[in-house]
């Protein structure tokens, strides 16, 4: 029987960390070779790419692809975490809260659209001097990081309403987020509560997308069994990238590391694809020679079916 290959979307549900689900998958697969492509916190929900046996080399492209996000924002309090699980740092005056025009938010939301410099959480799992930032902080460390260009290509308000919280008053607001990698949505409530002068943080955020993989078509953890659930790596492949439709010998020869000739456009990467389905690698063409990026072994091509990689927790 061969080892599983493939891709696995998956519902993760809230209070799992993106290593549980590895570790469940594992189990369920029965292999250790799995990766995730970007963790989601335990109190989030959504979209969780995993990879398993060779296709775990398809994790580090999926890593970079934009990504969707549905979320609620608190608006009256800033918290230690920036989302509901850290500490309060105390409400704002209810009148100021009730201040919050819809034309205020939106020239608030509006700000936060398009190419910005955001400062991650200080509690994210970014490196510090050798060690993550969200134990520097654990630990009482002071943490300063520095500002990231990344990309909001969409940010919609979806609905708002007044809440009572511990006698206080807030604004809940739904939003819909679009994102580049690398991009924080707790920074984002964050940072619109500063804009809107009440503080602010995330309750509730879900992953609807990740690249081509929708949450619509994950299964939720709990109803999981992956060999049908599996991606081809052929078919994660073709829907991340251009495909070269490869000839018999084209395939033999590229799998051995040799530089062909084709017609294909340039491009920085395309699947390249046997007659017989395989995904054969990745590749780079350009001026119509065509050179493998990454190899996928002939040995672990043959079931067409069904790898560990970390991004940062959004």
């Amino acid at each position: 029987m061969s080892a599983p290959n493939g891709i696995l979307v998956v519902d993760k549900p809230a209070g799992w960390t993106s290593h549980d689900v590895v570790a469940r998958v594992r189990r369920l697969a029965g292999t250790r070779k799995v990766g995730h492509a970007g963790t989601l916190d335990p109190m989030a929900t959504g979209v969780l790419v995993l990879g398993l046996g060779p296709s775990t080399r398809l994790l580090t492209y999926i890593v970079g692809a934009d990504k969707e996000y549905l979320a609620t924002v608190r608006l009256g309090a800033s918290t230690t975490t920036d989302d509901a699980e850290g500490e309060n740092l105390g409400w704002a005056p209810a009148e100021r809260v009730r201040a919050i025009t819809s034309q205020r938010l939106g020239d608030a939301v509006a700000h936060l659209t398009g190419e910005i410099d955001q400062v991650p959480s200080s509690v994210s799992a970014i490196k510090v001097d050798g060690k993550r930032a969200y134990a520097k902080v654990r630990a009482g460390e002071a943490v300063e990081l520095k500002p990231r260009r990344v990309t909001v290509s969409e940010f919609e308000v979806l609905e708002t309403r007044e809440a009572s919280v511990d006698g206080a008053v807030a604004l809940d607001v739904d939003i819909r987020v679009v994102c580049s990698s690398g991009t924080y949505v707790r920074a984002l409530a964050r940072d619109l509560g500063v804009a809107l002068l009440t503080g602010g943080h995330l309750t509730a955020l879900r992953r609807t997308r990740v690249g081509p993989f929708d949450v619509v078509d994950a299964p939720p953890l709990a109803d999981l069994e992956p060999e049908p659930a599996l991606i081809p790596p052929a078919t994660a492949a073709a829907a991340i990238f251009p495909v070269l439709s490869l000839t018999d010998e084209q395939a033999v020869d590229l799998g051995h590391g040799k530089k062909i000739e084709t017609a294909h456009e340039d491009a920085p990467t395309v699947a390249a694809i046997a007659p017989d389905g395989r995904l054969v690698g990745l590749a780079a063409v350009r001026g119509g020679r065509t050179r493998t990026i990454v190899n996928f072994p002939v040995e672990a091509l043959g079931t067409g079916q069904a790898g560990d990689r970390e991004e940062e927790t959004r």
